[in-house]
């Protein structure tokens, strides 16, 4: 299996090095710690699938020496339960499925600041905007639409017309899943919490299918059961068939607005291991061409360093038009559960 030390030992001495700067004068690096120097072992609380990232986690413990212990569970399971331990924490690195627990995380103080030469490796429209912590991956909203009965230019681009009569019982969603919780909390974000609370309503009103998992919903769509459903891209272009000749087919929202959104995985380092050198190689790794490949490849999602191949089948990053969002501000998702709970959705 490839090493990644030769690709990354200048992003990871960097690292290394602008975390241990001195606040003196002279600006020169000084040593990491001792007691850091030599690690052979992480603690990282994923928010990811398991059977998505362990993979990659297992090429960096190949190629580090370093050996990852890792917590599975929901992004926003682990942000409460980072918020519980606080500084008393073991985990080092916290790597999520979306940005909005990271912002969560990051407004209790508990993340170190990232320095810039690692962040700016990722444009800033899609990480962090004090350092906290760096994208690593892009997750677009789309509509999976039955192509058998509707055409692209018949399916709405916002996704304030799918509370129209004439997608009454024609929508599926899932309101447990953390990307639809995302989305809701992008929506109340931009668009105000009444409106969303409007949208929400209204798409209870029109009979939306509720669903589990994302991926029942791509498959419903797939053999009819349900014309539309809202989604993240990957689920369809990671299908075991070519997706072009799949009966779903996707919709991406109107650039410029929230339902164009593009929502990012992310790492940040818990300020307890603000000097960890196997935190730092760690996220370094997330960001090399062998994890960024690997992010294209195996999960479909959008590369985020710059000059990154986009995932096969699915338009360039670049032409999606996402919101101009900080998308730290996606933390409330407590008060997005709220909204869900209090329609009945949850």
């Amino acid at each position: 299996m490839p090493r990644f030390r030769p690709a990354l030992s200048a992003l990871v001495l960097t690292l290394a090095g602008v975390l241990a700067l001195s606040s003196c004068a002279s600006g020169g690096p000084e040593a990491a710690p001792e007691s850091t120097e030599n690690e052979t072992s992480l603690v990282v609380y994923s928010g990811r699938d398991e059977k998505l990232v362990a993979p990659l986690i297992a090429q960096f413990e190949e190629a580090s020496g370093i050996d990852v212990e890792v917590r599975y569970a929901g992004s926003t399971e682990l942000a409460a339960q980072l918020l519980e331990e606080g500084d008393r924490t073991p985990a080092q690195v916290f790597l999520s499925q979306d940005s909005g627990s990271l912002g969560a995380v990051d407004a209790a103080g508990l993340l170190s600041t990232l320095p810039e030469a690692v962040t700016s490796t990722v444009p800033s429209e899609y990480t962090s905007t004090d350092g906290s912590w760096v994208g690593l991956t892009g997750r677009a909203r789309v509509i999976a639409y039955d192509s058998q009965t509707y055409a692209a230019d018949q399916i709405p681009g916002d996704v304030f017309e799918l509370t129209q009569p004439e997608w009454k019982g024609k929508v599926a969603i899932v309101p447990s899943n953390a990307s639809f919780q995302a989305f809701l909390t992008a929506l109340r974000v931009e668009e105000g919490e009444e409106r969303a609370r409007q949208w929400l309503e209204g798409m209870v009103a029109n009979d939306a299918q509720i669903y589990a998992k994302n991926g029942e919903v791509l498959e419903a769509v797939n053999t009819g059961v349900v014309p539309l459903g809202l989604i993240n891209h990957y689920y369809w272009a990671r299908s075991e068939q070519d997706p072009a000749t799949l009966r779903a087919q996707l919709k991406f929202g109107d650039p410029g607005t929230v339902s164009a959104l593009v929502n990012v995985t992310g790492a940040g380092i818990l300020t307890g291991a603000a000097d960890s050198r196997a935190a730092q190689e760690f996220v370094a790794f997330l960001l090399s061409d062998q994890a960024q490949t690997y992010f294209a490849e195996e999960t479909s999602e959008y590369p985020l360093v710059a000059g990154a191949a986009s995932p096969a089948g699915v338009p360039a990053l670049s032409e999606l038009g996402g919101p101009d969002i900080d998308l730290s501000s996606l933390s409330s998702v407590q008060e997005t559960v709220a909204m869900l709970t209090q329609a009945g959705l949850l």
